[in-house]
């Protein structure tokens, strides 16, 4: 099926979500606060997303994480609509250049998942490559080709893999022709939550530019690697793309280090490097999902303790006005405080 036939397909409500999943109404707790929170951030769930969901277990770490509650309309003291103060960081319709050297493009403003603890949600807009942005898009491109020391453009939305590949084979055409851009990153969780979407056009546009392509995952489980998405990244890891992940540390969903440690073993299998674990950024709605550094810390030894050091990721926390995103710390100090070689 082509992945644009398969995104119409996508579930849209609450009970049609639990009917896939071989649960009824009564199944969870609150139903009519799911409703409420629905109407906030409605439901988008694929079919694929939802065949990787265990049936019949209301508590699936992959169903938390698309599954509204009513605890999500609930205030939370520090958490906000905008908690990585993104709007500081706009430079310019479109585009945020929060690090040195990189200015991230919000191209699309749809996602094929809606993730309850996505940190946009609640200020979604139009994508530079939506229609009737094509003024802005021409201000964007001349801002970037001024920039001598700009090497890296970052897609981003939304999600960059929503836009059509004609459109995103012209965009790469057009930064190619910047010459101090470097490399092009694509965030995306469509490998995984729409894996037909990684088809040969795609991959043309990939394989045709000279920009050196990287694509980073949103994978948080590995449950979510089925065989279909196994069979995605194999498709781009077979073109020589890039391939990193990054992942959100959430209560409830991977906060142990035997799901962690699964997770990146799973991902290595599919050549994706294990690169960012999140702690969650404090959007309204998400506290629910919020694990404490302190828990981090012992998450982040556990899986030193078990793994070799390429296939533990970074834990960070972004802050907004930092100039890098912020290691978590404790771990690796109190392991170099020991004596310990680092396990590199």
């Amino acid at each position: 099926m082509h992945w644009q036939q398969e995104l119409r397909t996508s579930i849209r409500n609450v009970d049609a979500l639990l009917a896939r999943c071989g649960l009824d109404q009564a199944s969870i707790a609150d139903r009519e606060g799911a409703l409420d929170a629905d109407r906030s951030w409605p439901v988008r769930v694929t079919a694929t997303f939802v065949s990787c969901i265990a049936e019949g277990d209301p508590n699936d770490p992959l169903l938390a994480q698309v599954l509204p509650a009513g605890r999500e309309l609930e205030p939370s003291p520090g958490f906000g609509e905008d908690p990585l103060l993104e709007a500081r960081a706009r430079a310019g319709p479109g585009v945020l250049q929060k690090y040195r050297g990189r200015a991230l493009l919000e191209i699309a403003s749809t996602c094929a998942l809606h993730c309850r603890y996505c940190f946009r949600r609640h200020r979604r807009q139009a994508g530079l490559l939506d229609q009737g942005r094509g003024r802005d898009l021409e201000q964007v491109l001349a801002q970037l080709a001024a920039e001598p020391e700009l090497h890296e453009v970052i897609l981003s939305g939304g999600d960059p893999l929503m836009v059509d590949d004609d459109a995103l084979g012209l965009l790469a055409q057009r930064l190619a022709a910047i010459p101090q851009i470097a490399r092009l990153r694509v965030h995306t969780r469509l490998p995984v939550a729409l894996p037909s979407r990684v088809d040969d056009r795609l991959l043309s546009w990939l394989r045709g530019t000279r920009l050196v392509p990287v694509v980073v995952i949103h994978c948080n489980h590995p449950r979510e690697l089925g065989s279909d998405a196994r069979q995605a990244l194999a498709r781009l890891a077979g073109e020589g793309v890039t391939l990193l992940s990054q992942s959100v540390l959430l209560a409830g969903v991977n906060d142990s280090v035997e799901t962690l440690a699964a997770l990146s073993e799973a991902l290595l299998e599919c050549g994706v490097v294990p690169y960012y674990l999140h702690l969650l950024d404090r959007v309204q709605g998400a506290a629910g999902f919020e694990v404490d550094e302190p828990a981090a810390l012992e998450l982040e030894r556990g899986l030193r303790e078990r793994l070799p050091g390429y296939l533990v990721p970074r834990i960070v926390r972004e802050v907004p006005g930092a100039a890098f995103k912020l290691p978590l710390q404790g771990c690796g100090a109190r392991l170099a405080g020991d004596g310990a070689e680092a396990d590199l």
